[in-house]
């Protein structure tokens, strides 16, 4: 089956836009193939990895889909409207979007600078709340539309060496529940969703310990794949979740129903 022609596991987004920031790393990757495949057009952002970008981009095309990539440095604002215009634009509306790009950086509180602190917020929070205002403005013109930021799992639980990265999560958990209320009289709804551990070549070689502890601790007995998250982030923008909106979907095997002692 094509990509545009969407899925038989999927609700159809045929005829919509869709706008994934982050599409060059994995997960937006698999996020902006499952939108493909429900029969959005896509645009895949990206800043630094233009080959994984564009390659995205020929692969949703050979499937008959509809894709543009496009750059911008989402740590300035006027890049994240940029961005949503261009998007905007391309096919005359956006109705969705989707706040993937982000950092996860290790590093300890005692060696943390505010510089470090920054880069994080700058390109996990910043650029969330630049492209959801940049975006809001162009769906309410056009009658609404869908905005999912994606979190984490670290947004509820904390993990060593990841206090900024954890920091910023729960800000965009709260911004989505935030802008739900501002937004929802516009026909805008806004939702954020949280991946527990989600699987990435090379993973399990660099942390075996931590894929091993995770894979016993979820109840689904495995790693997240890239499209686990891409399935959420298209219901969230379907009319199937019409009435939903404000809320935080958290997609983790189950390791969140597990006893924190």
């Amino acid at each position: 089956m094509n990509a545009a022609a969407g899925s038989a596991e999927l609700p159809s987004l045929a005829g919509r836009v869709a706008l994934v920031t982050g599409a060059g790393g994995g997960l937006g990757t698999g996020i902006a193939l499952r939108f493909a495949a429900a029969g959005a057009a896509v645009v895949a952002h990206y800043r630094t990895n233009a080959t994984a970008a564009h390659a995205l981009v020929a692969r949703i095309e050979e499937q008959g889909g509809s894709a543009l990539a496009v750059r911008a440095d989402l740590t300035a604002e006027e890049e994240c409207h940029r961005l949503v215009r261009t998007a905007a634009e391309w096919r005359g509306g956006l109705t969705a979007l989707v706040n993937n790009a982000g950092v996860q950086p290790l590093q300890d509180l005692a060696s943390m600078t505010v510089a470090d602190w920054r880069a994080v917020m700058d390109t996990n929070v910043l650029s969330t709340f630049a492209c959801t205002r940049a975006a809001a403005a162009v769906m309410r013109d056009g009658g609404g539309g869908s905005i999912t930021h994606i979190a984490s799992i670290e947004a509820h639980r904390p993990a060593a060496d990841h206090a900024h990265y954890c920091a910023s999560k729960a800000a965009v958990v709260m911004h989505a529940r935030s802008a739900a209320l501002e937004y929802g009289p516009d026909g805008i709804r806004v939702n954020s969703v949280s991946p527990g551990l989600v699987d990435r070549e090379g993973l399990a070689a660099a942390w075996p310990d931590g894929v091993t502890r995770y894979r016993r601790a979820a109840p689904a007995g495995r790693l997240g794949r890239p499209e686990d998250i891409g399935d959420a982030c298209v219901f969230l923008a379907s009319p199937m979740a019409a009435w939903v909106t404000g809320h935080d979907l958290v997609v983790d095997g189950g390791v969140s129903a597990g006893p924190a002692w």
